[in-house]
């Protein structure tokens, strides 16, 4: 094995400048990204999806939304099918609740599917968010709006269901549609199928 020292090296040899100042802008631009990177938003997103427009499914994702904007998330609340009740002006003041199929009433199914037993369990409902106080559906979409909350309306549900965009709370935003809900939902930290 030769240890021969007189290979030559590039140790001695002069850095070329154009390599250098080419070097230097890169690293520049590294650092302006990585800055940009830093200087993100930081905002947290969430979208909710609210297909279900039963009084006891209209308050999660209201109470979520207003929630989640409370503590300056960014968030939009896509209804549709059942859930456009909700938004409704005049159907949102008259919300029931089934008594049918619901595992939490403490009543059996043959009962409760006797005449006159949802519009029992509703008024019992009722009663209860009024003895507690508990926030109307009303109440909620105005905190929800008032907080920047984007409560949105499906556009084909509207024309299914032969809705007026007219009928809705003032605020709620109409004309939009399934791929309006997905690209909020593509960069959106929480997802929601309520």
């Amino acid at each position: 094995m030769s240890t021969d020292s007189s290979m030559s090296t590039d140790e001695d040899a002069s850095p070329d400048p154009a390599e250098v100042a080419a070097l230097r802008e890169r690293v520049d631009e590294l650092e302006q990204s990585l800055a940009e990177l830093d200087d993100g938003d930081d905002q947290k997103r969430m979208t909710i999806i609210a297909t279900k427009g039963t009084l006891d499914m209209a308050y999660p994702p209201l109470i979520l939304a207003s929630t989640a904007a409370a503590f300056g998330w960014d968030v939009v609340v896509f209804h549709t099918f059942w859930g456009l009740d909700i938004l409704h002006e005049e159907k949102s003041e008259n919300l029931k609740l089934s008594a049918v199929g619901n595992p939490s009433m403490p009543m059996p199914n043959a009962v409760a599917a006797l005449p006159g037993m949802d519009a029992m369990a509703t008024r019992m409902m009722r009663n209860k968010i009024d003895e507690n106080g508990t926030a109307t559906i009303g109440e909620l979409i105005d905190l929800s709006l008032d907080q920047g909350v984007d409560l949105q309306a499906c556009q084909m549900t509207i024309e299914l269901m032969d809705y007026d965009e007219d009928d809705f709370f003032d605020g709620v935003t109409t004309g939009v549609g399934a791929a309006t809900a997905l690209n909020h939902m593509a960069d959106a930290d929480v997802q929601l199928l309520i």
